[in-house]
């Protein structure tokens, strides 16, 4: 992608952050979530490219904007893409860490159709392509990162979804002597983060949507990370809907190539709380600040931009 167009994208990113950062800590993810999806949609439809949404808020008769399908842009070049427009809704209506709005762009038919259902996932960074599986128990992709890192076992840092069906799962990484960073909401960041240095996250494991997985294997594609998934269908109704769109083995293994099936994207996330990787919006002395990180596949590298916000014109980008 070029860098142009990645810095249109991340305007889209920041503009949705700003503006559900207002609802942080109001307790109310709808309205958040709301005003995320219209900003990102508004700053979308002023880019001249020819962009369609592959992941987005749901089906056309489920989502009023950025719905899968919708075409946005002032026309041009033509792009796939994917959006999770606030990624921990609940962490923003209640203020917790790692609220994020995402955004994944790579050129048409490069993306996955992901159906809404929940994907069996692990993800880790570069130093571990081709040494973990999501068919490995969790000792043996442990025992894997911890021989690719330098680390000892004891020393790997594996982040997971704190739900219950992730029981049996934290145990094994317990068992194997690793440490578990349990998060509430936000499997795009647990994933992202083990190739982003200073998170302390080395793996991340579990099931989660479907759809977050595509966009974390897009930012981890774009720097060489690593990314599998499997299918977890809760209803013969999400099957068949993934039926229809997904164009893939519904049973198999899914690999980076097969989600994302281009080596040019880019994945951005602005941060709306605060958090391990970037940290949220703030407002001082007239000045909106954001923080974000955009993983580039055109020159495999991860950048943090830090833009501060003077009125509509006055915008300054700080690498």
């Amino acid at each position: 992608m070029q860098a142009a167009r990645i810095m249109e994208i991340l305007n889209v990113a920041e503009t949705a952050a700003i503006a559900c950062a207002d609802w942080s800590g109001k307790g109310d993810k709808v309205a958040a979530d709301q005003a995320a999806t219209t900003a990102m949609r508004n700053a979308f439809n002023d880019i001249e490219f020819s962009g369609r949404i592959v992941i987005g808020e749901g089906e056309r008769d489920e989502a009023p904007m950025l719905y899968i399908g919708e075409e946005l842009g002032r026309g041009g070049e033509e792009i796939d893409i994917a959006v999770d427009p606030l990624e921990g809704t609940n962490l923003c209506a209640y203020n917790k860490p790692n609220a994020l709005t995402t955004i994944a762009i790579a050129p048409k038919g490069a993306l996955l159709f992901a159906p809404d259902t929940y994907m069996e996932k692990i993800a880790a960074g570069p130093a571990c392509v081709g040494k973990v599986h999501i068919d490995n128990t969790p000792e043996e992709n442990v025992r894997a990162v911890a021989e690719a890192l330098g680390k000892e076992v004891s020393d790997v840092n594996v982040c997971i979804l704190d739900r219950d069906r992730h029981k049996d799962l934290i145990q094994g990484v317990r068992d194997a002597g690793a440490r578990v960073r349990l998060i509430d909401d936000g499997d795009v960041f647990g994933a992202i983060a083990t190739a982003v240095p200073g998170t302390g996250i080395d793996l991340y494991m579990g099931s989660g949507g479907a759809p977050e997985g595509v966009l974390a294997c897009t930012g981890l594609k774009a720097i060489g990370g690593t990314f599998m998934g499997r299918f977890r269908f809760r209803s013969d109704d999400e099957r068949a809907r993934a039926e229809k769109t997904a164009e893939v083995d519904l049973d198999g293994v899914l690999t980076m190539d097969m989600l994302v099936r281009s080596d040019d994207a880019a994945f951005l996330a602005c941060g709306v709380t605060d958090g391990e990787m970037v940290s949220g919006v703030s407002k001082t002395d007239g000045c909106i600040t954001t923080e974000s990180v955009v993983m580039n596949a055109a020159d495999k590298t991860v950048r943090f931009i830090k833009t501060c916000r003077r009125g509509e014109n006055g915008v300054i980008r700080f690498h």
